[in-house]
């Protein structure tokens, strides 16, 4: 059964739950874990002498699971010559080898690398006629009911509770067919299509019912962008709306979570309607803050019965009168704010975010992608260096998948007109555009880009960067592009980090010796390059941490046009006037291949500035209903203590 290293509920304080989950602290740990259990089936059906039938995902949720496989095959002699696997589903239509194709995902991830028998190996097929397809589907249901069904299904779960394609709608006792695909899952995948226009609409999916008729069913869900879909499925009432919500209904079904995902869960949102807790400094923020605005009160407005009536009457039986609780609060939060994020010179800053002093600091920012700074943290970075600190930016990868085709051959052809209005011959650069253009011409759906298009796609997104920066002030010694070394594969899916992406986080934290490091950790980010950037910081101050200098450094985390920090969570929110807003917009203004059409848009259809205003204001009007001063926009930075 499965284990968890931070998950202590019992039945009692699992109420809320009508799933059987299970929080892992990480989404390694939790595919290890899985891969256990895996493996003792395979194991135990080879001592039986029969097949071991795995109903298998695809998408990012199960990819350490079958890497974790691949170990123990290649590292312990896990067998998988007794196996039968089902895939859940396929876009259709699909070639085989497309990159997009889950019948290539399968092979690359698992059953190039172990012993499955390639005939046992089963995903649907996305070539057939559409006239076939019924008895395609009604076939592939019978192979596995003839051989007793599935021992084992692994499923992953969509933003709108989605397993395999069965998509909101979907009925419980629906069968294996072709579906349209929902609005939210095209946009969600599009990412991976290069656009929403060159995402399927349709797929072959193994249908709910026979989800259901398994034997044993893991769910596996990683991440924040997961956590609301979880509760809902884990908590909510069972309904077609919600189709991973059935599970409820499954007599041996797990959810594995990490620590991301499961943080809606009642039990660990708010633990204190489930279990005497001790109530921590930062559990108290948590929940008088929350309970502030459940009921739309500012923070010194809460009475006693507010707290009793919403089940924090221990927290008034431990610390006394709600009104002092609520000061407490409030006075913390209010010690959040400052117009001085690089700390205020020759002030007192026992409440203060930051040190005063040195009085002018030096201020290294990531920015994962070329506009994230300012996306994200736009009107901190101008007061940075309005207010005299030695402020750099460091651009972790060049971005350039996010640029359309027709962007760069646009910007080639400036090129080639350029040097033809100024007589300058250049056989190279005839060729580097021809080449270009042939590429583009001819190029299929998701085909990887020739490095040429590439680089002019870098370049684009590198002139951009750089005038955002030239607008904030900064000199172009105090702007570095990195190009970290796992982004540049030509594809979404990027390599692991590796020691060459945290030595040259180290090299250059180390020549600036800052005082202030900010990084985006926006773990939302819908194509991962956030995460691994924030885990080459992580790795490159673990480093440096004996260092002398790295005493002096603090990391400050903010947030991208994803999601913002919650209130609670908050240690620095720096406020805007609605001229710095507009200050802000014109930066942001600056990445033109951003605007008007971005190619991984996600599931938000604004443009990235209006995302980045929406929020900043949501922050300050979240501040303003707590009881606080009135803003026009707020960025929110986390502290990380190393």
């Amino acid at each position: 059964m499965l284990k968890s290293k931070i998950d202590k509920a019992t039945g009692f304080e699992k109420r809320f739950e009508n799933i059987n989950t299970v929080v892992f602290e990480n989404s390694t740990d939790a595919s290890k874990e899985v891969a256990q259990e895996i493996a003792s089936l395979i194991k135990e059906k080879q001592k039986e002498g029969k097949p071991c039938i795995l109903g298998l995902a695809t998408g990012s949720s199960p990819k350490g699971l079958y890497a974790e496989l691949v170990r123990l095959h290649k590292e312990e002699g896990l067998s998988f010559k007794n196996v039968i696997s089902f895939n859940l589903d396929e876009y259709y239509p699909m070639e085989p080898n497309s990159i997009n194709s889950y019948v290539r995902f399968m092979k690359e991830l698992l059953f190039d690398h172990v012993d499955i028998l390639p005939e046992n190996a089963h995903v649907p097929d996305g070539l057939l006629t559409k006239e076939q397809i019924a008895d395609y589907c009604h076939e592939y249901e019978a192979k596995i009911e003839a051989l007793g069904g599935i021992d084992l299904q692994i499923l992953g779960i969509g933003g709108n509770g989605h397993i395999g394609f069965n998509e909101s709608g979907s009925l419980q006792n629906s069968k294996t067919r072709l579906v349209a695909l929902d609005h939210i899952t095209r946009v969600a995948a599009s990412k991976d299509f290069f656009g929403l226009n060159n995402t399927p609409r349709t797929a072959i999916t193994l249908g709910v019912k026979k989800i259901m008729e398994a034997k044993r069913v893991i769910l596996l869900a990683w991440g924040e962008g997961k956590a609301n879909i979880v509760k809902k499925s884990v908590e909510d009432e069972v309904t077609n709306r919600v189709p991973a919500s059935f599970l409820q209904e499954h007599n041996n079904a797990v959810f594995v979570l990490d620590k991301e995902a499961s943080s809606k869960l009642t039990r660990i949102n708010k633990p204190w309607l489930v279990e005497k807790i001790v109530w921590t400094d930062k559990l108290t923020r948590k929940a008088v803050l929350g309970l502030a605005l459940d009921l739309k009160k500012p923070i010194l407005m809460l009475t006693d019965a507010d707290y009793i009536e919403n089940g924090m009457s221990d927290l008034l039986a431990d610390s006394g009168p709600a009104y002092d609780t609520n000061i407490k609060i409030f006075n913390k939060l209010q010690n959040t704010i400052t117009g001085w994020p690089g700390g205020k010179p020759n002030a007192d800053d026992t409440n203060r975010p930051e040190r005063a002093e040195p009085a002018k600091k030096r201020v290294l920012i990531f920015s994962p992608h070329p506009d994230d700074d300012i996306i994200s943290m736009g009107g901190t970075f101008m007061r940075l260096q309005e207010q005299g600190h030695e402020v750099h930016v460091a651009y972790q990868t060049s971005g350039n998948i996010a640029v359309a085709d027709d962007e760069a051959l646009r910007f080639a052809r400036f090129v080639i007109d350029y040097n033809e209005k100024f007589g300058i011959k250049s056989e190279e650069a005839d060729n580097i555009y021809k080449k270009a253009e042939a590429f583009l011409q001819n190029k299929k759906n998701s085909e990887i880009d020739i490095p040429e298009v590439r680089y002019i796609k870098g370049l684009i997104r590198k002139g951009e960067a750089r005038a955002t920066s030239h607008f904030v002030g900064l000199p172009d010694s105090q702007i570095h592009f990195m190009e970290l070394p796992f982004y540049e594969t030509g594809t979404i899916e990027k390599k692991p980090i590796g020691p060459e992406d945290i030595q040259l986080t180290v090299d250059l934290i180390e020549k600036i010796k800052p005082h202030q490091i900010y990084a985006a950790g926006d773990l939302a980010d819908p194509h991962g390059t956030h995460k691994v950037c924030l885990d080459a910081i992580f790795e490159a101050v673990k480093v440096l941490k004996p260092k002398e200098f790295m005493n002096d450094c603090w990391l400050w985390l903010y947030r991208g046009a994803w999601q913002e920090w919650g209130i609670d969570e908050v240690e620095m929110a720096v406020p805007m006037s609605p001229d710095q807003v507009l200050a802000k917009r014109h930066g942001i203004f600056k990445h033109q291949s951003q605007k008007d059409g971005v190619v991984f848009q996600g599931t938000d259809a604004r443009e990235f500035w209006q995302r980045a205003e929406d929020r900043n204001r949501e922050t300050a009007e979240l501040y303003h209903q707590l009881g606080l001063a009135t803003y026009a926009a707020m960025e929110a930075f986390v502290r990380w203590h190393y």
